[in-house]
């Protein structure tokens, strides 16, 4: 019995001895894993472990998992980086992964852009766009299908043959609409924009450029002669007119006043009293 007793003893001291190595090996561990933010942490953290880095993060900043190689640490960043998107908590802000497709997204089910090989539509990553809808692959995205719109046909042209339109009876008279919108990819393409109809006017000749020029330089001197002429004789005239005026003035001037005719019975009166 005393025997037992002694076992039973050995073996409890031995198993507290066991717990005690135990709770100081982890707060050995402990303590090297999580010291104080005054004992060295950089780059944003507010708690840090010399083997895994970063263990939180100062306030505004977010928390990320980097593996390298076999190994992870945490860092802390101001924004996520590509194929992460951020969410802030009361007590951490954590960076969390996007899908395999997507490269950078807003939450985990809707993506900004996509990784090569898919085309972004409505927050999703497709391998094949919908439907009545196209791929783009300068932007990576499903757009609607753009068809060709043209403006009007314009009035036609005056009946022409060779860049004349004199000298012929038949000619071409030609219309043209404007490309309002360039069709997309898989957009019905744009009609023709020019049409060329047959036309028909009266023969006339082409006047020459050197014989109507020279007919309207002979109109134009006829009438400055003409002109002129008329000027002249306008002149002539009132030079006559005003010389005959001065000449009646000078000949009133230099011409003696005529005496006044007597009255005979009033000469005669003076002789027939005497008598």
């Amino acid at each position: 019995m005393q025997l037992r007793l002694i076992s039973w003893f050995f073996i409890t001291l031995n198993f507290m001895e066991y717990i005690g190595s135990q709770h100081a090996s982890r707060v050995r561990r402990q303590g090297r894993m999580h010291p104080n933010v005054s004992q060295g942490c950089q780059g944003g953290c507010a708690t840090c472990s010399d083997y895994n880095g970063c263990l939180s993060c100062k306030p505004r900043l977010f928390f990320v998992l980097e593996r390298i190689g076999m190994k992870q640490i945490g860092v802390c960043l101001s924004s996520c980086p590509s194929g992460y998107y951020g969410t802030r908590y009361p007590d951490i802000n954590k960076c969390a992964k996007c899908k395999a497709d997507c490269d950078t997204c807003f939450t985990r089910n809707f993506c900004t852009k996509c990784k090569s090989g898919f085309y972004l539509y409505s927050g999703k990553c497709l391998e094949k766009c919908p439907d009545g809808l196209e791929a783009n692959n300068h932007t990576m995205e499903c757009t609607s299908i753009v068809h060709c719109e043209t403006s009007e046909w314009s009035p036609w042209s005056p009946c022409m043959k060779k860049g004349k339109t004199c000298g012929f009876k038949r000619g071409n008279e030609v219309r043209v609409k404007e490309i309002i919108q360039h069709p997309s990819a898989r957009g019905n393409p744009c009609p023709a924009t020019t049409e060329s109809r047959k036309c028909i006017v009266q023969r006339k000749r082409c006047q020459k450029e050197g014989k109507g020029k020279k007919n309207r330089e002979e109109k134009r001197k006829k009438s400055n002669k003409d002109e002129s002429k008329e000027t002249r004789q306008e002149s002539k005239g009132r030079a006559a007119r005003r010389q005959n005026r001065e000449q009646r003035e000078s000949n009133n001037k230099t011409q003696p006043k005529k005496r006044k005719a007597p009255n005979k019975e009033e000469d005669l009166a003076p002789a027939d009293t005497a008598h």
